[in-house]
């Protein structure tokens, strides 16, 4: 995975619990000589998983929590990092968004060359709800996509609910995920959050 990734968690790590958790973090995965990490080299996956294991045991939280935390902040984080514009022309509201990821990591590759995004298919339902098929190469990052659609929620100021109802992890052959949102208040309907809010 790319550097940003790596950046994304050592932030939310800081932000949240501190420099010298980190510290610890980066030890218990054996990472505690590499001072940064840089945001267009891609990194092995090893390296993410190894921050993700050792962030279980110092924090006390399982992998699904850590990943579905880091899902929400991901959507913050890009969007202070200089990925706003991407951001706001993949869509104005939350199901054209979705609509849209794809096309979204499409642009996202030209910056990094080696990106090997995941696939998005979107069906929306008449009753406000729709089912999100997830697809990649990776495996285990399905709770990372939860936390992503809350954290466009949060964006989007569109109140919504997440359910799983299929997973690789579990033997099914895709992951998908029923999404169901309420209206967003008319103050705020249709404009997206500027990105700042954090938990």
């Amino acid at each position: 995975m790319y550097g940003l990734v790596n950046r994304a968690i050592q932030q939310m790590v800081t932000t949240r619990h501190g420099e010298e958790v980190w510290q610890r973090i980066k030890e218990r995965a054996d990472l505690q000589d590499l001072d940064f990490f840089s945001t267009y080299q891609a990194y092995p996956d090893d390296v993410t998983h190894r921050l993700v294991a050792a962030a279980t045991e110092e924090l006390g939280l399982t992998g699904d929590q850590i990943m579905q935390a880091f899902g929400e902040y991901w959507i913050t984080y890009t969007a202070t990092e200089g990925y706003e514009q991407l951001l706001e022309s993949t869509g104005d509201t939350l199901p054209e968004f979705l609509d849209h990821l794809d096309n979204l990591h499409a642009r996202a590759a030209l910056a990094f060359p080696e990106l090997q995004p995941p696939s998005f298919r979107c069906e929306h339902s008449a009753d406000a709800s729709m089912q999100l098929e997830y697809r990649s190469k990776r495996r285990g990052l399905a709770p990372m996509v939860t936390g992503l659609l809350h954290g466009l929620g949060k964006r989007f100021r569109t109140p919504l609910a997440v359910d799983q109802i299929a997973s690789r992890d579990r033997g099914d052959a895709t992951d998908l995920f029923h999404v169901r949102l309420s209206p967003p208040s008319e103050s705020v309907a249709g404009r997206p959050d500027n990105g700042m809010t954090s938990e």
